[in-house]
């Protein structure tokens, strides 16, 4: 396993115990809005509407919850309006960070994510010097009760670019506009899908051996990942197993 694996495995661990504390609702809810907001609110015609909405059910968001979102998202029912943004900056030993933001206050938003890093051994970044280190990519993950080859024959079909070993399941990466038509086909064919998604994947990783600056940046993430207006955080960081094996994660 690649050691940016290991930092995604940790991300969805993280993910599913966000849902036990309700965390991870809130920010799914105010994902769907904004999509329906900026592209209409038929999943159909509207992509990352579809994304978001299929994100928020594969983490067991209520479907009228979801839909009150879409409305709010469409004007039918009255809601905020959210801007996105994206920060960019470094965390301990040079780690770069994407941190992407839906707020009510870009003001207010930026300076407590400038104080989040700063009190932590971070800083903020100036635009564009950490994104072009990345590049999005769609995800599928998929239940592990499924053969690696058959997942592997039906995603080269259908727009997989590569296939993951992430522990517990297998991670299928793809262009982002391939990701719900990719879903759909490795469902069709009676391969169990966790979740899907898009996200951000480094071109490049910062390899750490050492658990005090791994303990840093997991812990700089953790403090980010709390605040409500923060929606995801991609790293760059490469973790070595070892040095994780050591770590307690919470």
């Amino acid at each position: 396993m690649s050691g940016h694996s290991k930092w995604a495995t940790i991300k969805h661990k993280k993910g599913a115990a966000d849902v036990k504390r309700g965390k991870l609702f809130a920010k799914l809810i105010k994902q769907v809005e904004v999509a329906a907001r900026s592209g209409g609110g038929d999943p159909d015609a509207n992509p990352n509407l579809r994304t978001m909405f299929q994100k928020a059910r594969d983490n067991s968001v209520p479907l009228d919850t979801i839909e009150r979102a879409v409305k709010r998202g469409t004007g039918e029912l009255e809601g905020v309006n959210y801007e996105n943004i994206t920060y960019e900056g470094y965390a301990p030993g040079g780690v770069a960070l994407l941190i992407d933001v839906l707020s009510d206050n870009r003001n207010r938003s930026g300076s407590e994510i400038r104080s989040l890093l700063s009190k932590n051994g971070g800083s903020l970044a100036e635009p564009g010097s950490v994104a072009w280190q990345f590049e999005r990519k769609g995800v599928v993950k998929v239940s592990k009760a499924a053969a690696e080859d058959d997942v592997m024959m039906v995603g080269i079909e259908n727009g997989a670019e590569d296939v993951e070993d992430h522990d517990e399941l297998w991670q299928v990466t793809c262009e982002p506009t391939d990701v719900n038509d990719l879903r759909t086909a490795l469902e069709e064919a009676g391969i169990e899908v966790l979740e899907s998604d898009t996200t951000m994947m480094p071109t490049n990783t910062v390899p750490m051996t050492d658990a005090t600056d791994v303990s840093a940046v997991l812990r700089l993430v953790d403090i980010l990942d709390d605040h409500d207006d923060v929606q995801d955080i991609y790293s760059n960081i490469e973790l070595d197993d070892d040095v994780m094996a050591g770590i307690d994660l919470g």
